[in-house]
């Protein structure tokens, strides 16, 4: 939902979103919808929500126009609300994440608050208006709620652990590790963006999780997911069908590295690839040209608990990621 809500009068969608709406035959209910959710503020409860969050994640925009998707994590209370137009946010990109070269004063950003334990999830996109040496403030310009799908359960073991040196290790395309984390993930962050007129980007980060084997990884190294029935405010794929890249990060809930991608995105609607996963419409793929490795990145530690139901429900490409051990 990366169009921005001027008015109640004025579409919350924009033209893919509204094209994607359109093709799935919910373009007339979801405009209803879309007036009814998007908000210019954020309400006590999401504000409440975001200030008790020991992790969110952010979507940006590189200058070279590539969409990343990106964590900040700190205790709980890192990110306040003031005001029902601002969020502030104590917290650094770690060293290496290409989140610390576009932090500055009128970046837009994507945001979403994900809580893991109790799944749920919240977005508000904004603009930064002020930095500090301890973060940063973002103005809300949108901001809605997202449902409970697919988010599988995972408690918090440890929310202050030793930080340990981050080490960045970049490359081309996918190494084989990136393959094994990728194929065995249940979870996973995307983000992608629409431009402006002013030559700006308004990004937007989005959630997407289901059984390991979901994502499927190709010999070229394409991924190919699978396009879930959701809240069909189709916010990602709207976006990439405006402009076709995307970031995404998976986090190796093990170890605790995050990996992070960026490449080339599509949308196949009704095609070949979506009748693979019965009961799909439509699927989309990315195909990372870069990449990065943080070890270390990712100090919190969780515990897997269960997979949420839809994702129990949900087919997968390869039923052989069943029995994967989930562990922390």
């Amino acid at each position: 939902m990366s169009a921005l809500f001027s008015s109640s009068s004025a579409s919350p969608w924009h033209a893919g979103e509204r094209a994607i709406q359109e093709q799935a035959g919910v373009a007339a209910q979801m405009e209803g919808v879309g007036q009814r959710v998007m908000r210019s503020f954020m309400p006590d409860q999401h504000r409440e929500f975001f200030a008790q969050l020991p992790f969110l994640v952010v979507g940006s925009v590189d200058g070279e126009g590539s969409p990343w998707a990106s964590l900040l994590q700190g205790m709980p209370g890192f990110a306040t609300s003031p005001d029902p137009q601002r969020l502030d946010i104590a917290a650094q990109p770690v060293a290496g994440d290409p989140l610390a070269e576009t932090l500055h004063l009128g970046t837009r950003l994507g945001l979403l608050g994900i809580e893991l334990p109790t799944r749920r999830r919240n977005r508000m996109n904004g603009r930064i208006i002020k930095m500090s040496g301890s973060g940063f403030s973002v103005a809300v310009e949108q901001s809605f709620g997202n449902c409970p799908q697919y988010i599988q359960a995972r408690d918090y073991v440890d929310l202050s652990p030793a930080p340990e040196a981050v080490t960045v290790e970049p490359f081309l395309g996918l190494d084989e590790p990136a393959r094994q984390l990728i194929v065995e993930s249940d979870t996973f962050f995307v983000a992608s963006a629409i431009p402006r007129e002013d030559g700006g980007f308004d990004p937007d980060v989005s959630h997407r999780g289901g059984r390991p084997g979901f994502v499927r990884v190709d010999a070229d190294g394409t991924l190919t997911i699978p396009d879930y029935a959701g809240n069909r405010f189709f916010n990602t794929l709207g976006n990439l069908s405006v402009y076709p890249r995307a970031g995404l990060s998976f986090i190796d809930f093990h170890k605790g590295d995050l990996l992070q991608l960026t490449g080339a995105a599509s949308v196949v609607l009704n095609g070949s690839n979506a009748e693979m996963i019965e009961g799909v419409q439509r699927v989309w793929q990315v195909r990372p040209v870069r990449g990065r490795w943080l070890r270390n990145a990712v100090p919190l530690r969780f515990r897997f608990r269960e997979f949420s139901p839809a994702s129990m429900r949900a087919g997968i490409w390869s039923e052989s990621h069943r029995t994967v051990d989930r562990g922390s």
